[in-house]
C-alpha cells in the first residue's frame, strides 16, 4: 500500500526522488486520454482533448507532479506540437495569400477578429477577469497554442500561472468542437445550398480555389495562329501556368505522342492540359475548346507514374535544371507537396519528400526515377538539424520583446509564436539553401502527437485541483454560455459575408471555417458532406494564418487587459 501511495501521491524516497512518480502520472493521463479520444458520440469525438480532462481529474485528487517539471514539459510539448505544425504548413503559407487564396483567409480572418470582439464585449458586461475570458476565448475555438500564448503572456507579466486560464479553455472546448458542427449544419440550411450544384461547381475548383488546385483538360486546337508554332513560342502568348503532356495528331491515325517544348502544333490536333482551373477557361479560349479523349489506353506505349524526390542535391534546385524530357524523353506534368498539387512550371523550385507526376515511356520513366531517387528509405532517415535548430532560432524569436502603442507590456511571440513562425519559414525557404527539412508524415505526425500530448497533460494538471470548485462555487457553469456566443455568432458572420458578398462555394466555405477555429473534427465533418477535396484546400489555405493570428490576438488581449 505504501508502494502505491509513493507511486501515486508522490512521495519523493522512491526510486531516486519521484522520477518513477512524475513518469507514470504523466504515461497514465496521456494513455487514459488517447483510449477515450477514440470513443465518438454521434460520430463526433474529442481527441486528444481527453488527455486535459483527465489530467484535470488526476489534479483534482493531488496526483500531480513538480511544479517546475511540470512547467517545462507544458513548454517544451508546445513547442513540438507548434513547430510540427509550421513544417507541414510551411511550404504553402505564402502562395495562400495570392487571389482566390486571399479572400479564404480574408474570411478566416473576420472569424479570429468577431471571436475576439465578442470576448472582449463579454469581458466587460460581466465582468469575468480577461485571463479567464482568453482560455475560454481559445477553447471555443479549439486552439491549443492560443492556450499556451496566454499562459506564457500572464507568466511573463505578472510572474506566476494563472490557472483559470486552462479551466475557461477546458470547460469551453467540448461545445467549441460540437458547436462548430452545429454551425456548419445550421449554415447549410440557412443559405438554402443545393448540394449536388455547389458539388459540381467544387470539383470544377469554383469558389476561390481555382489557383489553389490543379486538373487536366483535353483541348482541341482550332486557333489558326497556334499552327506550325511550338510550345516554347506559345508559352509567352498565353501567359499562364501550364504543361501539355500529350499529343493526338489530327493528319495521325489516332497514336498518342509525348509533347515537349519543341512539339508543333497544328490545327485539330488534340493535347492533354495540365493547369489550375483559374487558368483553364483563359487557355482554352486561346487554343479553341475543350473535349473528350480518354488518353490512358491499355495498349498505350505511355505510362504515368508518381515519383518521390529523395536526392537531397535535388532540393532548391528549379525543374527546369533537371533536363528530364531533353536526357530522357519524360515528361513531369505536377508536382504534389504536402498535399497540395501545383503545375509543374520551369522555375518551380523543387524539395525533399516532393511526389511528382513523370509520364514516358516505361523505360524513360525509369531512367527519370533513377535521377529523382523514390526511394522510401533516404526520406524514413530523419533530418534532425533543421528541427532543433529550428526550436532555438524560435525560442530566440520568441524572446524578443516588441512594443506596440498603448499596450503597457512588450509583446513576446513566446513560446508558441517564436517556433511557429520560424518553422513556416524554415520549411519555405530551407531548401534555397540548400537546408532539408522534410519529414515524412508519420515522423510529422508521431511529434505533433507527443508534443500535444505533453501539453495537455500539463495543462490539465495544473488546473485540476481548483477545477470543480470553480465549476460548482465558482459560476463556471456560466463559461459554456460564453463559449458558445464566441463559438458560433462569428462562424454565422463569417458564413453570411463569405457566402453573399464573396460568393463562396458552400463545401469551400466549411473548409475555411473549420480552419478558422483550427477544428479537426469539423473539418473531418465537412469532408463527409462531399467526395471533392474543396473542404481540405479551404482549411489548409487558412490554417496557417488562423493559427499565427490565434497566438498573437491571445497574447495582446492578456497584455492589454489583464
Amino acid at each position: 500500500m505504501e508502494l502505491i501511495e509513493n507511486l501515486f501521491m508522490g512521495y519523493p524516497n522512491l526510486w531516486g526522488g519521484g522520477v518513477a512518480h512524475s513518469v507514470l502520472i504523466l504515461s497514465l493521463v496521456i494513455t487514459l486520454g488517447i483510449a477515450l479520444g477514440k470513443i465518438k458520440v454521434a460520430g463526433v469525438s474529442l481527441g486528444v482533448t481527453w488527455i486535459l480532462f483527465v489530467g484535470i481529474v488526476f489534479g483534482h485528487f493531488n496526483m500531480n507532479l513538480n511544479e517546475h517539471l511540470l512547467h517545462f514539459l507544458k513548454e517544451f510539448g508546445l513547442i513540438l506540437f507548434v513547430y510540427s505544425i509550421g513544417l507541414q504548413v510551411g511550404p504553402g503559407f505564402f502562395s495562400a495569400f495570392k487571389k482566390g487564396g486571399f479572400t479564404l483567409n480574408v474570411v478566416a480572418m473576420i472569424v479570429v477578429f468577431t471571436g475576439v470582439v465578442m470576448a472582449i464585449v463579454l469581458h466587460f458586461v460581466t465582468g469575468t477577469p480577461i485571463t479567464t475570458m482568453v482560455g475560454i476565448l481559445s477553447g471555443a475555438v479549439t486552439n491549443t497554442p492560443g492556450l499556451g500564448a496566454a499562459q506564457q503572456a500572464n507568466s511573463d507579466l505578472n510572474g506566476v500561472d494563472a490557472p483559470e486560464i486552462a479551466l475557461g479553455y477546458a470547460v469551453a472546448y467540448p461545445l467549441g468542437v460540437i458547436g462548430c458542427i452545429l454551425s456548419l449544419l445550421a449554415l447549410k440550411y440557412l443559405l438554402r445550398v443545393k448540394t449536388a450544384q455547389e458539388e459540381a461547381e467544387a470539383e470544377q475548383g469554383m469558389g476561390h480555389i481555382q489557383e489553389l488546385t490543379v486538373r487536366p483538360v483535353t483541348l482541341e486546337i482550332h486557333n489558326g495562329s497556334v499552327n506550325g508554332k511550338t510550345l516554347r513560342e506559345i508559352h509567352p502568348l498565353v501567359k499562364r501556368r501550364f504543361v501539355v503532356s500529350y499529343i493526338c495528331r489530327a493528319d495521325g491515325d489516332g497514336e498518342i505522342e509525348m509533347a515537349g517544348a519543341d512539339t508543333v502544333l497544328h490545327l485539330n490536333d488534340k493535347i492533354l492540359v495540365v493547369s489550375t482551373p483559374i487558368d483553364v477557361e483563359a487557355i482554352t479560349v486561346f487554343f479553341g475548346k475543350q473535349v473528350d479523349m480518354v488518353w490512358e489506353k491499355p495498349d498505350s506505349k505511355y505510362i504515368s507514374r508518381r515519383i518521390l524526390i529523395t536526392k537531397s542535391e535535388l532540393n532548391g534546385k528549379m525543374l527546369s535544371q533537371l533536363k528530364i524530357r531533353q536526357n530522357f524523353g519524360a515528361n513531369i506534368t505536377r508536382v504534389n507537396r504536402s498535399g497540395v498539387d501545383l503545375v509543374a512550371s520551369p522555375g518551380l523550385q523543387l524539395q525533399m519528400g516532393d511526389r511528382v507526376t513523370v509520364v514516358g515511356s516505361e523505360l524513360a520513366v525509369s531512367h527519370a526515377e533513377k535521377i529523382l531517387g523514390n526511394s522510401l528509405k533516404r526520406l524514413n532517415h530523419p533530418n534532425l538539424i533543421p528541427i532543433f535548430l529550428g526550436i532555438a532560432l524560435g525560442c530566440i524569436l520568441g524572446s524578443i520583446p516588441f512594443v506596440f502603442p498603448g499596450i503597457p507590456q512588450p509583446v513576446k511571440l513566446g513560446l508558441a509564436g517564436g517556433p511557429l513562425i520560424v518553422s513556416i519559414l524554415i520549411s519555405r525557404f530551407g531548401p534555397q539553401y540548400k537546408l532539408i527539412t522534410y519529414t515524412t508524415m508519420s515522423a510529422n505526425l508521431m511529434v505533433r502527437e507527443i508534443g500535444i500530448s505533453l501539453f495537455l497533460a500539463c495543462v490539465g494538471l495544473g488546473a485540476g485541483e481548483g477545477f470543480v470548485d470553480t465549476i460548482i462555487h465558482g459560476g463556471g457553469y456560466v463559461w459554456i454560455a460564453y463559449g458558445a456566443i464566441i463559438t458560433v455568432v462569428p462562424l454565422f458572420v463569417a458564413g453570411l459575408i463569405g457566402r453573399y458578398a464573396l460568393k463562396l462555394n458552400y463545401y469551400t466555405l466549411i473548409g475555411v471555417l473549420s480552419g478558422a477555429t483550427t477544428n479537426p473534427p469539423a473539418l473531418a465533418y465537412s469532408n463527409d458532406q462531399t467526395s471533392c477535396d474543396a473542404p481540405s484546400v479551404g482549411y489548409a489555405t487558412v490554417y496557417p494564418l488562423t493559427m499565427f493570428l490565434r497566438v498573437l490576438t491571445a497574447q495582446l488581449l492578456i497584455l492589454s487587459l489583464a
